[in-house]
């Protein structure tokens, strides 16, 4: 098996870790990694790297996510989401389109977000989820995250096990670390009841689509690489190399200033990425070699 990127369409009902252990077993590798995890309920887009493309996911994890979600205004439950018991069922009255709209606007743009408690942030060196089933309280700090955006495409109205709920499905596209589930719990309360997530699907990382993707089936029959040179590519500023330059840089040797900021992919005159470069001054220095003499 080669070095790349394999883009999974993560089926509901296991972990991503349950999906890296599948594709290390499909591509015969223990080196596979994640950029970025689905929780068990979520479906679609998982990128896992492969060998040597192991070393790109770091500029991956921090890319923009879009999702397609349902909330469900009128319930909470412990988790935030469906996998969780319903902690309180105040039901939701008449939510007009205008104060809907007020309160998506509300939470759209840079805002402060609690993470919901069952989460894998570490408190004191221990997993929020893990002291939460402990039975602890737990009160997780805000942290800033940024919504791009937050549109409605539908609603629906229900009534489960006698309380009237509002049904939503929305897209929403965010910076990385951004909660949707903790977005549809604080939309519940914005509105003057709760709210919980029951759906999502994850649709984008950065440039990559799941349309793209391959299912767990797919996989099994044969693992298809997206390879190191499309990936870089996708995921960072390109510099055209020559090929006096190409040698330095397989040497780890350093060329001309790339005049960039942050980190610059080169590449070779036929058309291979030969290394990650970052300025120092007046040089580009290789901060990753991926084609060493």
């Amino acid at each position: 098996m080669g070095d790349g990127l394999v883009l999974v369409d993560k089926p509901a009902g296991i972990t991503s870790h349950d999906v890296v252990a599948r594709v290390r077993r499909f591509a015969g590798t223990k080196k596979v990694g994640h950029a970025g995890t689905l929780d068990p309920m979520a479906t679609g887009l998982l990128l896992l790297g492969v060998n040597r493309a192991t070393r790109l996911l770091t500029y991956l994890v921090g890319a923009d996510k879009t999702y397609r979600a349902t909330i469900r205004l009128g319930q909470s439950t412990v988790t935030d989401d469906a996998e969780g018991e319903v902690t309180a069922s105040p039901g939701v009255g008449d939510v007009d389109e205008a104060g809907l709209s007020s309160a998506v606007g509300d939470l759209t743009g840079r805002i402060e977000q609690v993470p919901s408690s069952v989460s894998a942030i570490k408190v004191d060196g221990r997993r929020s989820y893990a002291r939460v089933r402990a039975g602890e309280e737990v009160a997780l700090a805000a942290r800033p995250v940024t919504i791009h955006s937050f549109a409605v495409l539908a609603s629906r109205r229900e009534e489960v096990e006698g309380t009237p709920v509002l049904d939503l499905d929305v897209e929403v596209r965010c910076s990385s670390g951004t909660y949707i589930r903790a977005l549809a719990r604080d939309l519940g309360t914005a509105l003057g009841s709760a709210g919980h997530l029951t759906a999502l699907r994850r649709t984008h990382v950065g440039s990559f689509a799941v349309e793209e993707a391959a299912g767990l089936e797919e996989l099994a029959d044969g693992v298809s690489l997206l390879g190191m040179s499309d990936v870089a590519r996708r995921v960072l500023p390109a510099r055209e190399l020559t090929d006096a330059e190409t040698i330095e840089l397989r040497f780890g040797r350093g060329v001309a200033a790339s005049r960039s900021e942050g980190v610059v992919a080169a590449f070779a005159p036929d058309g291979h990425v030969v290394a990650l470069l970052t300025d120092k001054g007046a040089q580009a220095r290789p901060t990753l070699v991926l084609d060493p003499a």
